[in-house]
């Protein structure tokens, strides 16, 4: 990682007071940008503030879950979203060895509650490894947003589909290759993942990621959908 100082003391990133030092990574328009005391960004441009915003609950989400991901951080523009950029050891699902797939296969209940349907990406481009850690890349495909831009809709409701559809959908061939072949146990143990967060924990979040108190509510409909799995 190329960076001076701590990145603690962030605050809102302005692409304007930055140099940029390189370019889009993703499938939204973006680049890496280096501020004065050498830290880097990856700042992508979304296709509006509320996609942006529901990126930024959704990194929230993941780590109240404990699922790793990139450092979120906050933008001037409110249509972007940055995150810390790194040095990744590995940056495709192809490259992961049986140890670091059965890494990511732990937070598949954390992909699934947040429907985040481009968790392998659509290269499998969406899972690297940064300091031997698997960590999500991107969470822009979750909640109520696909990754560019468009709305979900009536697609992301209180019934967690994704636990099925994440392991067969042959569109989405790089998360077959990920999790279809987990065992019952494996995927019990990524539900209960999710079922041990407290509701109190996911109103709180919401809220302070301004989110809607219906958001909030269909989470925890949804974390409860994910329950009956168990039973």
């Amino acid at each position: 990682m190329r960076q001076t100082k701590p990145l603690d003391d962030v605050e809102d990133i302005d692409t304007a007071r930055l140099r940029k030092v390189g370019g889009t990574l993703g499938s939204n328009p973006g680049g890496v940008h280096e501020d004065a005391d050498g830290r880097r960004f990856y700042v992508k441009t979304l296709e509006s503030a509320a996609h942006a915003r529901n990126e930024f609950l959704a990194a929230k989400l993941y780590q109240l879950a404990g699922a790793p991901t990139l450092s979120y951080f906050r933008c001037r523009d409110p249509a972007e979203v940055a995150t810390e950029f790194v040095a990744l050891e590995k940056k495709t699902i192809a490259e992961l060895n049986a140890d670091e797939i059965q890494q990511a296969r732990r937070w598949f209940g954390v992909h699934a509650w947040t429907a985040n349907w481009d968790a392998a990406g659509f290269l499998g481009d969406n899972q690297g490894v940064a300091d031997g850690v698997v960590m999500t890349l991107d969470v822009g495909g979750a909640l109520a947003f696909r990754a560019q831009g468009d709305p979900k809709g009536k697609a992301f409701g209180s019934s967690v589909g994704e636990l099925d559809t994440l392991r067969s959908d042959e569109d989405n061939p790089h998360a077959i290759k990920l999790f279809a072949e987990m065992s019952p146990a494996e995927i019990a143990e990524s539900i209960a993942v999710v079922t041990r967060i407290p509701d109190t924990a996911i109103r709180r979040v919401v809220a302070e990621t301004g989110g809607s108190a219906a958001l909030a509510e269909k989470l925890i409909a949804r974390k409860a959908d994910m329950a009956k799995r168990l039973a």
